[in-house]
């Protein structure tokens, strides 16, 4: 459980960086350049990543509730969504009219959809930090930018290339979960 809460800290950590302490992502910046500040920073969230997944994998989950078989449906829909909601934070879409941080957003989701779906203490830690630390993130970023700029709408075309891309991620994803989690779904 250990690495599980240390790779969240990590990870949140990281993150929330630029939206708390420009200051410090300015050093970061000056000391190591552009590059090297980018090049430091995705290695810190990869390493993040690995605790949370190494952490996952070796933790004896307690369960601690257990909810209803047909959740799974629901959570099912979270996730299609939260892929799409992931794949529309780099595209000019209208749900970036809708939804001010929709990469955020699918973190929420996703997060949230885990912690309905798995009732056990890794999940809890894992999900439930994510989850806290996605929501965080939103409330700084939105209280060091203020205003929502909303990007220009473009052709009907870009709304069906961010399903059909989200649907590619929900697919990848899904394959790859027994591999992330150890957990085979379906």
């Amino acid at each position: 459980m250990t690495l599980i809460v240390l790779g969240v800290i990590l990870w949140s950590g990281v993150h929330l960086i630029p939206a708390l302490a420009p200051g410090l992502k300015r050093r970061w910046q000056s000391a190591l350049g552009n590059g090297g500040y980018k090049g430091s920073f995705s290695l810190l969230i990869l390493a993040a990543l690995g605790l949370m997944i190494i952490g996952w994998r070796s933790a004896l989950p307690v369960y601690l509730y257990t909810l209803s078989e047909t959740i799974q449906l629901l959570t099912i829909a979270m996730m299609v969504f939260a892929s799409v909601l992931f794949v529309a934070a780099k595209l000019p879409t209208r749900l970036k009219h809708l939804i001010r941080h929709p990469q955020l957003a699918a973190v929420a989701l996703w997060s949230g959809g885990h912690l309905l779906a798995n009732g056990d203490s890794r999940s809890l830690v894992l999900f439930g930090g994510l989850l806290i630390w996605s929501l965080v993130e939103m409330f700084a970023i939105n209280r060091r930018q203020e205003a929502w700029v909303k990007p220009p709408v473009k052709g009907v075309w870009i709304e069906f290339l961010t399903l059909i891309l989200g649907g590619v991620l929900f697919t990848a994803l899904l394959l790859a979960h027994p591999y992330l989690s150890g957990i085979k779904l379906g």
